[in-house]
């Protein structure tokens, strides 16, 4: 399994041939160094929640027209997905198979913002080894200790590299993959991730340092 990452909480997955996206939010497409033409070859898109980091209508459109993608959201994303005229397939909660992909998909809390309603968001357990909890710290995720990968927030409004840190010690993954870093410039990104490195490394859990967009990396 592949997983790159495109800015952000935007990864897309391969395997055998199959090409899963998420959440090809704003930031992806922000400076122009992502377009739509790389996801042009897509076969399906999770979009987890309405917030605009990670749901945009107007670039998912054109995602849509290049790759002819079936998208999967819960039910207010859905919604939202309706109003701008784009289908999409119910993904909420259980077991469901995208190709060469399993799915368990489960309701997750969004961390707490100022002043801002909590969004249906959606989490998931892909092929029994990767953990994407999306922008939930929420303690039930602790039932997923010793997961091959987390998908783990590194900089957030919501939160502190502490919080951070702590939830990610108590999953115990074996690797992490950064996300959730799209508002800060490369210097501090580098910085931040210096840091995590160092931690995680006493914890013999792997972190995967890997921000610029299309970089990769590959569980067997």
């Amino acid at each position: 399994m592949k997983i790159s990452k495109y800015i952000h909480s935007c990864l897309l997955f391969e395997l055998d041939g199959h090409k899963l996206l998420f959440d090809p939010g704003k930031f992806t497409f922000a400076e122009g160094i992502v377009t739509h033409e790389d996801f042009a070859n897509v076969n399906s898109i999770i979009i987890t929640h309405t917030h605009p980091d990670h749901l945009d209508n107007e670039n998912l459109k054109k995602i849509v027209e290049l790759s002819n993608a079936a998208i999967y959201a819960n039910s207010e994303v859905g919604a939202a997905l309706q109003k701008e005229g784009l289908n999409y397939i119910l993904v909420e909660d259980g077991i469901y198979q995208l190709g060469p992909f399993k799915l368990q998909a489960f309701p997750v809390q969004h961390e707490p913002l100022l002043d801002s309603p909590m969004p249906q968001m959606t989490g998931f357990l892909i092929n029994d080894k990767v953990l994407h909890p999306v922008d939930s710290m929420e303690g039930e995720l602790t039932s997923y200790q010793g997961v091959e990968l987390l998908i783990m927030v590194t900089m957030a409004p919501f939160t502190t590299e502490l919080t951070i840190a702590a939830f990610a010690d108590k999953i115990k993954p074996k690797q992490i993959l950064p996300v959730h870093d799209g508002y800060a410039r490369e210097f501090f990104i580098k910085q931040r991730y210096e840091n995590y490195n160092k931690h995680f490394e006493k914890l013999d859990i792997k972190f995967h340092s890997i921000y610029k967009p299309g970089e990769s990396i590959q569980l067997s």
